[in-house]
């Protein structure tokens, strides 16, 4: 039996993010890979039907090539903002907005908005610099959400 030392109760406040004294809601928790499941059956199906037949795997392969990057970020962004605890994700990321980023939320929210449409960090700094926003605000932001860091092949690519 493995047991885990709870830090000490003096200490809470620096523990805050402990799952003792944070715990995630059931009702947030998601797994990933369950919906990812269901998202590629649906394409296949929707597909299948267009054309009078089922397309099987290849339609999954379509969906990969097709969709997986832009349902990953929108799957952690929902992770990162706090709305959905995707379990398979790390939990360290989760609600990072709330936690590591609220006071910035002025830029955060923006920043957030050209992720969900696929912006890139170039592209985002480019925006900040266009707009004479403070790029080393920008640029820290930029490196707590870690974009590039997240990214990761779809299974069936793995």
């Amino acid at each position: 039996m493995v047991t885990t030392r709870l830090p000490d109760p003096e200490l809470r406040e620096e523990c805050c993010d402990h799952p003792v004294y944070n715990p995630i809601p059931d009702d947030l928790k998601r797994s990933f890979f369950e919906d990812l499941r269901r998202e590629e059956e649906l394409h296949k199906w929707l597909e299948s039907e267009k054309v009078g037949y089922d397309l099987g795997f290849g339609a999954v392969i379509d969906w990969v090539r097709n969709h997986w990057q832009g349902y990953l970020r929108a799957k952690w962004i929902e992770h990162l903002e706090g709305n959905c605890y995707w379990i398979e994700l790390d939990r360290g990321d989760f609600n990072l907005v709330q936690t590591q980023l609220q006071n910035d939320r002025d830029l955060v929210d923006p920043i957030l908005d050209h992720l969900k449409r696929g912006g890139e960090n170039l592209t985002i700094l480019k925006w900040a610099i266009e707009n004479h926003l403070p790029s080393h605000r920008v640029l820290a932001i930029l490196e707590v959400i870690d974009i590039n860091g997240r990214r990761m092949p779809h299974p069936i690519e793995a």
